[in-house]
């Protein structure tokens, strides 16, 4: 299968400018291969680094050292050094991010949202609607909800059309930050469904699971930090 992505030696390091200047390893040489079809979990105690790790490949943190080479366009980006403009054609073609938060602009319907990705790849309104449909359905977000700023919703409800948002649109590297973290039993079902579906579709598969069982459904092995 083709490889695509590559952490070699992978260090960051925080500065607490305001306490004086102290250093905090966060992630200290970390290497990790994935290819297309795999679904690696991160896994490791509180506070070691793995949604910081999902930041560094996702191109909002900067790494200290080491490289994260993402294969994009039938070629290899480092994300450790990509120029900005790169960085966001990454996350419009390559890589998608499911976080554990939603950050929407205000008064823009749910369904809008989730099909955002699929109108900016070039998709006619009628397919976006119809793939935000489904998955707003699937997700068990009311019908009455869609045309409603998702500002207004409960969190489990932001988080479904979060994910659905991430869903949308084939991602051929997708990273997901506790995905079923404040869902429902039925819900997470849902949620490990759409990454089964992904993972079959060619899509490597970068999670952060807390529950046992939801991981070793969903990935095909662990890196422990």
């Amino acid at each position: 299968m083709q490889a695509m992505l590559k952490i070699e030696d992978l260090c960051k390091e925080f500065i607490l400018h305001q306490q004086g200047g102290v250093r905090i390893s966060v992630l200290n040489k970390v290497s990790l291969q994935i290819a297309a079809g795999e679904s690696v979990a991160i896994t490791g105690l509180s506070g070691r680094g793995k949604s910081s790790l999902l930041k560094l490949i996702y191109g909002s943190y900067r790494s200290t050292s080491g490289a994260i080479r993402v294969f994009h366009d039938y070629g290899w980006v480092d994300t450790t050094t990509a120029e900005p403009r790169d960085i966001i054609a990454l996350r419009q073609r390559t890589i998608g991010y499911v976080t554990q938060f939603l950050r929407v602009i205000p008064r823009v319907p749910a369904l809008d949202i989730v099909g955002e990705v699929l109108i900016e790849r070039g998709a006619s309104q009628v397919i976006a609607d119809k793939r935000a449909r489904e998955l707003l359905h699937r997700l068990n977000i009311p019908e009455t909800l869609w045309q409603l700023s998702p500002m207004t919703f409960s969190g489990g409800e932001q988080q479904r059309v979060n994910i659905a948002r991430g869903f949308a649109a084939h991602h051929p590297i997708l990273l997901l930050d506790e995905p079923t973290a404040s869902l429902d039993d039925e819900n997470r079902c849902r949620v490990l469904e759409l990454i089964g579906e992904a993972r079959l579709a060619g899509s490597a598969i970068i999670a952060v699971f807390h529950d046992d069982v939801e991981r070793a459904r969903a990935c095909s092995r662990a890196l422990r930090l």
